[in-house]
């Protein structure tokens, strides 16, 4: 009929007549008969069942879309947030960790065929230029970012300065683009050495204050007042390494030890579910923390074989992941939907009481009953088989769960609620800890930069050459 409503005039009444009666005929069937709708728009049967590598390159290609199609217009990077119902809501709020997380994934884009080489190059220049103009402080970037005149936007009242954790997440994307592109052609030798000068010109010593530890916050309206010390363990390994590896403004071996190590009690001799925690995690040391955890400072820290004086980091990202998945199968508080094909809980969207959007750290000290794709997805590398199920499941219910920009960012475990909504930092790591499982790719550029090497051996890692 849709043929017919554009070419009304062009149409004979004795057709039209015809035609009707044929779709008449056609509305009588019993319906016991599938209807065969023929192969899709790549030949393949859309019914049919798609192997693990067909099933990764889908969330890959449509998460890649999250930073390609729906990135901060002005800039190309990272918007914080993107709800496909209200596309226009935080539209020019740039997230700098999760233009870090995208600055990797359009590496993974040109890999995977997703888009051109030259095509990343435009894209990612024009990033690196808005980096260059936008507000620094002490060369660290704020936490969010407007698009379009690269201005703080204020995170909360006192945190309206430099955000070094979402800095140190930039960062590590940086040097991924650097080694990519460094031995290239003139352009791209000239894009990989911005990269790499915009790294270089964060002052990390700073925020130390002259003491041995970072402090996450600096503001030139507030100085240190938030007053916050990043201790772990928790997400922020990655700012240690960048800080030490950094050949302008390094921190000491000190900083690291009392800081991350606190001395040492990071150490933690408990267990769950029969996995040693082996770190003692922040907030909830009998069964570890949210996912995220074991998933930002990883996307090009290889974590694999990596240990310092204090924990084998590969144990403890395999060991905190497979508590995780053990927590959803045991599921103490009987949450509909756990087991085998629902379980992640880590930071993500959440349900407030009165079925709103809200925000929550979800982990098993925290288990509001919601499943957020990233933490399962974002696992591949240290579980599997247990993520490849789950993400089957989540593909079998994509009606619900699957949108433009790839696994919307978190669902009820009954399937009651969705949040059809997407965050930058949920997205990016989706794409990276699947390439990393299937080449290594991000882990391999990362760590092969001479930089990151010295700073590791500074701080006393063992890691595989």
């Amino acid at each position: 009929m849709s043929i017919l409503s554009k070419n009304p005039d062009m149409i004979k009444q004795s057709t039209l007549n015809l035609l009707l009666l044929f779709f008449l005929i056609l509305g009588c069937s019993d319906g016991n008969d599938p209807v065969d709708n023929g192969p899709g728009p790549d030949g393949k049967d859309p019914d049919a069942e798609l192997t693990d590598e067909e099933l990764l390159d889908l969330v890959q290609s449509e998460t890649f879309r999250y930073f390609w199609d729906y990135a901060e217009q002005n800039s190309g990077a990272a918007r914080e947030r993107y709800h496909p119902n209200n596309p226009s809501l935080s539209a020019p709020v740039v997230a700098t960790g999760g233009t870090g997380f995208g600055l990797m994934s359009m590496l993974v884009g040109i890999e995977r065929n997703l888009v051109s080489r030259a095509q990343v190059v435009g894209r990612i220049e024009k990033v690196l230029s808005f980096l260059e103009s936008a507000d620094r402080f002490h060369g660290a970037w704020p936490h969010w970012i407007n698009g379009n005149s690269g201005k703080v936007i204020p995170f909360s009242p006192l945190d309206d300065g430099g955000d070094l954790v979402e800095t140190a997440l930039l960062c590590q994307g940086l040097i991924c683009v650097y080694e990519y592109f460094r031995e290239g052609n003139a352009e791209e030798k000239e894009l990989a050495q911005k990269a790499f000068d915009l790294y270089a010109g964060v002052e990390w010593d700073w925020y130390t204050q002259g003491e041995d530890v970072l402090y996450w916050h600096w503001s030139p309206n507030h100085g240190f007042a938030i007053d916050f010390k990043l201790e772990g363990y928790n997400e922020v390994l990655i700012t240690y390494v960048m800080a030490a590896a950094s050949q302008t403004h390094p921190i000491t071996k000190g900083a690291y030890e009392s800081g991350w190590a606190t001395n040492g009690d990071i150490q933690y001799p408990g267990s769950a579910y029969g996995y040693p925690l082996l770190v003692r995690h922040q907030g909830d040391t009998q069964l570890g923390g949210p996912l995220f955890w074991s998933h930002y400072s990883y996307l090009g820290l290889n974590p694999n074989g990596l240990s310092d004086a204090y924990a084998n980091y590969e144990e403890v990202n395999k060991n905190h992941v497979m508590i995780n998945y053990a927590y959803c199968q045991d599921n103490p508080k009987g949450y509909l939907g756990y087991g085998q094909d629902f379980w992640g809980l880590t930071a993500s969207y959440s349900r407030n009481d009165d079925g709103s959007l809200g925000y929550s750290a979800h982990s098993p000290a925290n288990d509001l009953g919601i499943i957020s794709p990233t933490a399962t997805i974002s696992s591949m590398p240290y579980a599997p088989v247990q993520s490849l199920n789950a993400l089957r499941s989540f593909y079998d219910n994509r009606e619900r769960l699957l949108g433009p920009a790839g696994f919307y960012d978190a669902f009820a475990s009954d399937l009651s609620w969705v949040a059809e909504a997407y965050l930058a930092i949920d997205q990016g790591p989706q794409i990276v800890m699947i390439e990393n499982y299937r080449s290594g790719l991000l882990w391999n550029l990362f760590m092969r930069n001479q930089e990151v090497q010295a700073g590791l051996d500074k701080l006393g890692f063992s890691y595989p050459n």
